[in-house]
C-alpha cells in the first residue's frame, strides 16, 4: 500500500479546475471552501458531485441547509481560491468576493465562470472525505478562462493560434 504522501505527490500530475463550494444556514451563516474534486454525474437528472474533507466546518452548514453551490473559478480568481482555502475568516471570504443569493439560499460567487446551485441528495463517507451528490436547481455561466491547479500551483490555459 502507498502512503498518503506518495498518493498526493502522484495526484499533482492531474490538472484540475478549481471550485469553491458555498452554503448558507441559519445555524452556521455563510460558509465556503476551496475544492478541487468536482465532477458531473448525470445530465438527466442534472447531478454533480464534489468531495469535501470530513473535518471541514462547511460540512456542518451543508448538513443544516441541505443545499450547496459549486462555483467554478475564473483565471482571475486566484485570490478567492486562496482565501476560501483557509487564508481568512468566513466573514472576510464573503466580504472580499462579490456574491449573490441562489434559488436554494446558497451564495453564488458573482465573478466565477460557472455556478451550480444544488440540493443535497446524498452524502457518502469515503475515507477522510464526504462525497456530496447534488441535484442542480439552477445554473449561471459567464465568459472567461478557467483557473487550473497543477503541481501544487495555479495555472491558466495557454491558447494557441493555429492560423
Amino acid at each position: 500500500m502507498i502512503s498518503a504522501t506518495e498518493f498526493k505527490q502522484a495526484l499533482q500530475s492531474w490538472a484540475s479546475g478549481v471550485t469553491i463550494v458555498t452554503t448558507h444556514s441559519e445555524q452556521h451563516g455563510l460558509q465556503g471552501m476551496t475544492v478541487s474534486a468536482f465532477s458531473s454525474v448525470s445530465a438527466d437528472p442534472a447531478l454533480i458531485l464534489c468531495c469535501v474533507n470530513g473535518t471541514a466546518d462547511t460540512i456542518a452548514g451543508i448538513d443544516a441547509s441541505q443545499c450547496f453551490a459549486v462555483n467554478v473559478l475564473a483565471a482571475t480568481q486566484q485570490n478567492a481560491s486562496s482565501q476560501f482555502a483557509g487564508g481568512c475568516s468566513y466573514e472576510e471570504r464573503f466580504t472580499n468576493n462579490p456574491w449573490h443569493t441562489a434559488v436554494t439560499g446558497s451564495p453564488l460567487l458573482s465573478e466565477s465562470l460557472m455556478s451550480l446551485d444544488c440540493k443535497l441528495i446524498e452524502k457518502v463517507q469515503a475515507g477522510s472525505h464526504w462525497i456530496l451528490i447534488g441535484e442542480v436547481q439552477a445554473c449561471e455561466s459567464r465568459d472567461g478562462e478557467p483557473l487550473l491547479y497543477y503541481r501544487a500551483g495555479y495555472h491558466e490555459l495557454a491558447i494557441h493560434d493555429d492560423t
